[in-house]
């Protein structure tokens, strides 16, 4: 054999073992949220998202819902800063699957419940009255045990913790 080809042989096996050690290291990282999101159902089967996530960012994909109409609910109590978080009215939701155009605010209050401080991080509404459903599923970004959960009335305390307080959202998957 040739110095050349011995030359070449040992450059390739150079090469391949710098490759196996960047997929090594690389699979020691986790994924960035953003490119593997949470299911709804995922989140749904944590008994305790709180304890499981607490303020952590996360990502939630799922089926947007929006019921402006049939809801019944308060002003959000005695604390008018926290209204956005312990209100029923508008319900927003992501459900694991599409809802139906005729969903009922009973059927909403299965999935995982959104909540915004300015309510502008939601999509705007497809209908003016009814519900708001979207035809393809979207990406959700925010965190549980919202700072202004502890201003809830002590009857929703542990509802305004287990609420996904919504920072952004993305229109499709990636």
């Amino acid at each position: 054999m040739s110095r050349e080809v011995r030359l070449g042989l040992l450059a390739i096996a150079g090469l391949a073992t710098f490759v196996a050690i960047l997929i090594v290291v690389s699979s020691l990282e986790p994924a960035r949220p953003e490119l593997d999101p949470l299911t709804v159902d995922e989140v749904l089967a944590e008994p305790d998202p709180v304890a499981r996530w607490g303020i952590e960012e996360l990502y939630i994909v799922g089926w947007y819902a929006d019921l402006d109409e049939e809801c019944a609910g308060d002003d959000g109590g005695a604390d008018a800063t926290v209204a956005w978080l312990q209100r029923d009215c508008p319900l927003r939701v992501l459900m694991p699957d599409q809802p139906s155009d005729d969903v009922t605010q009973s059927a909403l209050e299965e999935g995982l419940r959104l909540a915004a401080p300015l309510g502008n991080a939601f999509p705007s509404r497809a209908k003016p009255t009814g519900p708001n459903t979207r035809g393809q599923p979207l990406v959700f970004i925010g965190h549980f045990d919202d700072p202004a959960a502890e201003r809830c009335v002590p009857e929703r305390l542990e509802r305004c913790r287990r609420t996904f307080v919504v920072s952004d959202y993305e229109g499709s998957l990636r």
